[in-house]
């Protein structure tokens, strides 16, 4: 697979702003990898911080947490559905300023001497809810408690010893996952306190639903616009020599940490006010808002969104590269319609299909009765991806590979096994090298990959032609196969690919939007050939 001539097209945007809509960009960087490479200075640096500097960073983590859990537990006793009192009790008041030092005391503790703020937040009465982009760590969690705003929080983190506490005293918005109306009451309670005249604390939300390198801008959850109220958009960035503060996971944070200086940058933007338009389709209005945050980051904006972060970090022994063409691909079939469940069952159907085209191209009308959808610039886009040689013909075998990665990404074992009923000899199902080349290019989607070392390993009566059996059985002796034959020059420490680890929204902010939202409706996007 290869990305090919697809020039940047203009965002969605209301009548208002329409003429100086941010592009998107083309596919490019993987947004949902952070590839640390550390100098050898800079692995000496981290080791004698870890014997020195960490250690004491940690401890006066923990102490300030405990020094603040009797204040937090004290102010938080009572209703958490009443109505804060206003004005605040001057008793409150000490404790709010209390809080906000110990937690600013922690995190210069942590080398984040200075937290550079730009601009003015907003009053509650001119913006109840505050967005934050991009998100991409635990560090995101200081604007939070610099202005102890509200946050949106899964129902199950208020029973964390300690944290739990701590997060009570900022009245969060839970949602919970046992209640399936939650998301629907998560969306009212905002609007409640919205609409409470400034009675009730800031909501600080992370639009993205999940964390990126801060490359680019994914496509916002529209969760936080479907009230409809204005927002005051929060920029944050790390402009660390080092960027380590990138993605959640404990490594991440001991890396950092052991940096003796780190830094962090809230800029605070003007209150954006939506139009009647954009209160009447909140995806509209998450698009003209992200643009806005991008153009004050200098950085693009993409369609990608937090379902392709579960596939870019899908457990399964073929590792997405950074540049992998499948994300792009994902984003497609979303635009086209396409639904993963309809799409898993109906796999066998195309499998079939294209094995008994035996490898024989097609064009893209063929393509498209294919897949059962009309041609169309988004099509088109899709056809590209395989069409490498520009010839306009594909290989149908190919497509039914990705869209088996999409629907099951983390069942590898179950997409090699349809790709060798596709590519394999009627005889015995076997393939050979440059079958095998193409399966896993199309399965990594990448444009180039050597394959030889690892069909060697495989096919060790040397035969020239091996079975999914043969795969099948290799992969059980060696489930980190990828890692030595595929990318054998990427190693751990010295080019260090971290991504977050576990499948969930993001940190601080879950995800609430409800699942019928029209935030997947995208634009027709034209094509340049």
């Amino acid at each position: 697979m290869r990305l090919r001539g697809c020039r940047p097209r203009a965002a969605p945007a209301s009548s208002a702003g329409a003429g100086d809509a941010r592009l998107l960009a083309p596919p490019g960087r993987n947004p949902f990898v952070h590839e640390l490479r550390l100098s050898a200075l800079q692995k000496a640096q981290v080791a004698l911080m870890t014997l020195t500097l960490f250690p004491v960073r940690l401890l006066v983590a923990a102490a300030m947490m405990l020094l603040a859990w009797p204040l937090a537990l004290v102010a938080s006793l009572g209703s958490a559905e009443k109505e804060p009192e206003q004005p605040l009790a001057l008793w409150r008041k000490v404790v709010d300023f209390l809080l906000k030092a110990i937690m600013r005391t922690m995190w210069f503790a942590g080398g984040f001497h200075r937290v550079a703020v730009k601009g003015r937040q907003a009053l509650p009465t001119e913006a109840a809810i505050l967005t934050l982009a991009p998100h991409s760590s635990y560090f995101d969690a200081i604007p939070v408690t610099m202005t102890m705003s509200s946050i949106v929080m899964k129902a199950e983190s208020r029973d964390i010893p300690i944290w739990g506490t701590l997060i009570r005293y900022i009245r969060p918005v839970f949602v919970s996952r046992s209640d399936q109306d939650s998301r629907r009451k998560t969306v009212e309670e905002i609007k409640r306190r919205a609409q409470s005249n400034g009675k009730w604390p800031q909501i600080m939300i992370f639009p993205e639903g999940t964390c990126t390198n801060r490359t680019c801008l994914i496509t916002f959850k529209p969760g936080a616009f479907i009230p409809g109220a204005p927002v005051q958009p929060v920029v944050l960035r790390y402009p660390n020599k080092l960027v380590s503060c990138v993605f959640l996971g404990l490594e991440i944070l001991w890396l950092t940490l052991c940096q003796f200086h780190n830094q962090v940058e809230i800029e605070f933007l003007p209150v954006y006010s939506p139009s009647e338009e954009e209160k009447r389709s909140p995806a509209l209005y998450a698009s003209n808002v992200r643009r806005v945050m991008a153009e004050a980051l200098g950085v693009s904006v993409t369609d990608y969104t937090f379902e392709d972060c579960q596939l870019a970090l899908a457990e399964g022994q073929l590792r997405l590269p950074a540049d992998t063409c499948l994300l792009e691909f994902a984003r497609l079939v979303r635009g086209l319609g396409l639904k993963p469940e309809k799409l898993e069952k109906d796999l066998d159907k195309y499998s079939e299909s294209a094995r008994k085209k035996g490898g024989e191209k097609m064009g893209i009308a063929e393509f498209a009765a294919s897949l059962e959808v009309p041609v169309s610039d988004l099509l088109e886009d899709m056809f590209s991806l395989f069409d490498e040689s520009g010839s306009g013909q594909v290989d149908l075998r190919e497509c039914v590979v990705a869209l088996s990665v999409v629907c099951r990404p983390a069942r590898t074992l179950d997409t090699i096994q349809l790709a060798f009923k596709m590519y394999g000899a009627q005889e015995d199902g076997s393939v050979g090298e440059g079958d095998l080349s193409c399966i896993l290019k199309t399965a990594l989607g990448v444009a180039e990959l050597t394959v030889t070392d690892l069909f060697r390993a495989i096919d060790q009566e040397e035969k020239g032609k091996i079975t999914f059996a043969d795969f099948h059985r290799f992969a059980e002796m060696y489930p980190d196969f990828a890692e030595e034959y595929l990318y054998p020059d990427q190693t751990h420490f010295e080019s260090c690919a971290e991504t977050p680890p576990a499948l969930i929204p993001n940190g601080f902010c879950a995800d609430f939007s409800p699942e019928n939202s029209d935030a997947g409706r995208k634009p027709v996007r034209k094509k340049l050939d």
